[in-house]
């Protein structure tokens, strides 16, 4: 509140953070900003209650620290150990036990918010700032800022037991995610985490967890192996919790051999502790200001490069379809799947009637469906003659005409009457009028989309 209330009247208002896991090419901000790196503790974990409180910039990693120390974790644990649990919930995050659990910001039971107008208030799925609650996931601190979250847990086995098992073709692959979200089980055996890779689209994979007690061996891919490729040449395998947890954190999924950290010589040299997304983010971030790949690529006659970062929700019924499509035109492999519904119980079951775009407006996803989210990143080249974006257009076409949503962590072209109809235009507007009402925060079309 002292640094809110020391900025000059009027001006705008951002946050100042040592990291970031989005990925969108903006121009630098200048001037002032909130200091909010001391929001980086875990306050509390109750083992009774299964809850913990935390400050918003608490990253994933330190929480997960912090709860397995108690047999417990967050019900749903992005990949990525540097994403912050505000970041999750007034962005987006997912992982393989979305299928149950839904998004992380189902499981907030209490909201601690500095709003735009330098407010701070107390919201949660009841009371007076209900709309701020519902409206706050994927409203990128356009609303305000995150402080604190209260959040429930649930309990951990010591290790996770996986299988992969190899679909012949992505009919066949869906069909088996309805099965297992029905069901909560394969084959007879209990599936208590869902992910899938697909390399092609006659190799594609899904990767069930189940809680073990025991186990036999575990394997480890924080170092010289890598996870990715153990899930074609695997058919089972065991991970200590922490480390399942973290499997695509060691290679930020498989993007690192973008840098040669997959090369076995280069990986002999590079420190572990080196192996890690942060490292590579930097890596990324360093490059978008220096330019120094693309001005290597321009001196060997390689053509430009379009970055296509981007996760995206279709539904179910229609994944196949969409993935059929994405294979046979965009030259990207593997591609990531994480299956998931909305949790249903806690907040969500509380929102379901609070009013236009379901539970969470921003992000309107159906309740009684399952969708699955469809994760690439990596670059293709820009033909002669083309501009940069059209690859990322193409896509965002092919989303709607899929009656899917994407996440705004990248890059977006919408129009603004497209974006305002895909992500709660009048929802947003009346609680940015209340608890923004000098707009001293960005807007979030101009947020996640600005001028194109």
């Amino acid at each position: 509140m002292g640094q809110y209330a020391a900025m000059p009247p009027g001006s705008p208002v951002r946050l100042t953070k040592r990291t970031s896991n989005l990925f969108r090419s903006r121009e630098r901000s200048s001037g002032p900003g909130l200091d909010a790196s001391g929001l980086d503790q875990v306050l509390a974990v109750d083992p009774v209650s299964r809850t913990a409180d935390v400050q918003a910039m608490t990253t994933y990693e330190r929480l997960v620290d912090a709860t397995l120390a108690h047999a417990l974790m967050p019900l749903v644990v992005p990949q990525l150990k540097t994403i912050t649990i505000g970041g999750a919930v007034t962005g987006l995050g997912i992982e393989s036990s979305s299928f149950r659990s839904g998004l992380p910001h189902e499981s907030v039971r209490e909201l601690e918010i500095l709003t735009g107008a330098g407010e701070i208030v107390v919201a949660g799925p009841e009371g007076k700032h209900r709309d701020l609650f519902r409206a706050f996931p994927n409203s990128y601190g356009t609303l305000g800022y995150a402080l604190r979250l209260v959040i429930d847990l649930e309990p951990v086995h010591p290790f996770v037991r996986l299988r992969h098992v190899r679909f012949p073709n992505l009919e066949a692959l869906t069909d088996a995610v309805a099965h297992i979200v029905a069901a909560s089980a394969w084959d007879g055996e209990p599936v208590d985490f869902l992910d899938g890779t697909v390399f092609g689209a006659d190799e594609a994979y899904l990767t069930l967890g189940s809680w073990s007690d025991t186990a036999p061996y575990t394997s480890d891919y924080t170092g010289r192996r890598i996870y990715y490729r153990s899930i074609r040449s695997r058919e089972t395998d065991y991970l200590t919790v922490r480390d399942y947890l973290w499997r695509w954190d060691t290679d930020w999924f498989w993007c690192s051999r973008a840098f040669g950290a997959q090369n076995r010589l280069v990986r002999a040299l590079w420190p572990k502790r080196w192996l890690r997304s942060d490292v590579y983010a930097k890596l990324v971030r360093w490059e978008a200001h220096t330019r120094v790949a693309a001005r290597v690529d321009h001196w060997r006659g390689r053509p430009r490069q379009e970055r296509l970062v981007q996760d995206v929700e279709i539904p179910l019924h229609r994944a196949a379809e969409f993935l059929a499509w994405f294979l046979r035109e965009v030259p990207i492999a593997p591609v990531w799947l994480c299956p998931l519904r909305l949790r249903g119980t806690g907040a969500t079951t509380a929102l379901a009637d609070q009013g236009v775009g379901g539970p969470w407006p921003l992000y309107p996803l159906h309740p009684d469906q399952t969708y699955v989210n469809v994760g690439f990143w990596s670059t293709v080249p820009i033909p002669a003659g083309g501009r940069d974006g059209e690859v990322n257009r193409l896509i965002e076409r092919a989303v709607a005409d899929h009656d899917g949503h994407k996440s705004l962590y990248s890059e977006s072209y919408y129009s603004p009457e497209e974006f305002w109809a895909l992500y709660g235009g009048a929802v947003y507007r009346e609680v940015k009028t209340r608890y923004d009402p000098a707009t001293r925060l960005l807007d979030l079309y101009d947020k996640a989309v600005g001028r194109r």
